[in-house]
């Protein structure tokens, strides 16, 4: 999900694309292009550091005489007069963010991650400026409804599910193969590119759901793949949905741990864990209706907290880079009545409009993982998690909009079930570097844990206080990540590692 760290920031209206015809299959194949202008509406164009380019390949690799689809691409030039040969593919989260955004946003961050490599990265099958873009107005607009409701609401519950039916009833009008949008097809589109554009050898960069596409690359399609990075790790063989709660309360956890572990924090919140607790019971029974009033040009927004809202304020709070310092004060001002803290951090947590590309949502989480989900299991796991916690809270899942309800809305998708094999563990030699936040909500700690077994020659760094995609919040892990690509058998320089500290909350 960490495109939608840069996305929050933006206005996007991207929804058209999908209304373009798909066209007979063929091999894949790569033709350079203009580069996107504008990446998205409102996001300024790459800039000359950039060649573009679209792989063309097939929706469904079982029909080889079916249509076709392009992949956009974007490849940033190493700032390095003699760049090394082995560049970086950058797989980005979601599963439905944007490559390109994430490449307008990195290349604005310090120190450079393409000193001396360049970088690609894609609009992976279904995305951004990917043809076609499988976004869904419908379901863009059910979501930001939802947030004005309480979220158990019958009501909610039966727009999303005819929003995400609407859709898919458009997009497979349209004669788009809905279940060809998935992480295997997804991995043979990147195996294809390093092919086509003449790449010997390669690193691979995923964040969130990047992370699980880059394992299942790694396991199904190794050819040419020299080192790996795992950021904010997502493992294709643990089940994503059943470990979302867990997930939550390991969040609660290090945060309350570190804000009584600051003195400043501590004496302004003596009492915040049990704030928390006793704030979301409340809520539960009387929830808050908040209103945030009009600000640079957005109009004034309602916004009903009840115990799952706060819940998952938190959770949410992991992926805005400014958010998580400010959550011991909106915590605080939500159990004294005041719900304004929080309902701004929900609202940056939304994904602006038309950005998601839903097709690769629904055809990843859909086939790979709630048709993987036995619901019982999913209870057990919630209240194993947070025992305690009201049932209607743990009856929907922690994170973004989308995921709350993901059982039934995939139940409209209709898209069935991926092969088996889709679950199983990648197990490689290939060097591997894992990162997680320990504040990091959607994926945790856990997960990276398990992926790491499978990965004989892999190192783990967890860094004190980041959240979700630790690339894009810390200029340490910019460093090490130059340095490991330089030397992934060992020998990189992780120094600056050693001085990371939590940052300090905010207690005004």
């Amino acid at each position: 999900m960490a495109g939608l760290v840069a996305a929050v920031l933006l206005t996007v209206g991207a929804a058209g694309r999908a209304n373009e015809e798909p066209t007979p299959a063929g091999r894949a194949s790569y033709a350079p292009a203009t580069c996107p202008q504008p990446i998205l509406p409102g996001v300024p164009p790459l800039g000359p550091k950039f060649s573009c380019g679209y792989l063309t390949v097939p929706e469904n690799r079982a029909e080889p005489g079916g249509r076709t689809i392009r992949v956009a691409v974007a490849r940033l030039k190493a700032a390095a007069a003699r760049p090394e040969p082995d560049p970086v593919v950058w797989l980005t989260g979601g599963p439905g963010g944007s490559g390109l955004l994430d490449a307008y946003t990195v290349t604005r961050l310090k120190p450079a991650i393409n000193a001396d490599r360049d970088v690609i990265f894609v609009d992976q099958r279904g995305t951004g400026r990917s043809e076609p873009h499988l976004s869904c107005p419908e379901i863009d607009a059910a979501n930001r409804q939802a947030v004005t409701r309480v979220s158990s609401d019958p009501e909610t519950t039966r727009e999303g599910i005819e929003a995400t039916w609407a859709c898919r009833a458009r997009l497979a009008g349209m004669g788009y193969d809905l279940s060809a949008y998935n992480t295997t097809e997804n991995a043979a589109d990147i195996a294809d590119l390093r092919t086509a554009l003449g790449i010997r050898e390669w690193n691979v960069y995923g964040v969130s759901y990047g992370s699980d596409l880059a394992l299942q690359l790694l396991r199904d399609h190794p050819q040419g793949i020299r080192s790996v990075v795992l950021d904010s790790v997502v493992t294709p063989h643990l089940n994503l949905l059943e470990g979302l709660w867990a997930n939550a309360a390991e969040q609660y956890r290090a945060m309350f741990e570190a804000c009584a572990a600051q003195p400043p924090c501590r004496a302004a919140y003596p009492r915040l864990q049990a704030e928390f607790a006793a704030t979301v019971q409340r809520l539960d029974r009387h929830p808050l209706t908040v209103t945030v009033p009009a600000a640079a040009g957005a109009p004034a927004t309602t916004v009903v907290f009840d115990g799952y809202q706060l819940a998952d304020m938190v959770v949410v709070a992991s992926l805005p880079p400014w958010a998580l310092t400010t959550v011991p004060t909106a915590v605080h001002a939500l159990a004294a009545g005041d719900g304004l803290p929080a309902a701004r951090t929900i609202l940056a947590g939304l994904s602006p409009p038309g950005f998601t590309g839903w097709g690769l949502f629904y055809g990843v989480v859909c086939r790979e993982e709630a048709a993987f989900t036995d619901p019982q299991k999913l209870r057990a796991a919630a209240e194993a998690a947070l025992p305690g916690f009201p049932d209607r809270v743990l009856s929907q899942l922690p994170q973004q909009e989308f995921v709350d309800r993901i059982l039934a809305r995939c139940a409209a998708w209709d898209v069935g079930r991926a092969d088996p094999g889709v679950k199983a563990q990648t197990r490689s030699d290939v060097p591997a570097l894992l990162m997680s936040g320990t504040f990091d909500g959607p994926a945790g700690t856990r997960w990276a844990a398990a992926a790491a077994t499978g990965l004989s020659h892999s190192r783990r760094l967890v860094f004190p206080g980041l959240g979700h995609a630790a690339l894009l919040q810390s200029d340490c892990a910019r460093s090490i990540l130059v340095s490991y690509f330089d030397h992934p058998s060992g020998g990189y320089d992780t120094s600056c590692f050693d001085t990371l500290t939590v940052p300090p909350f905010n207690t005004r």
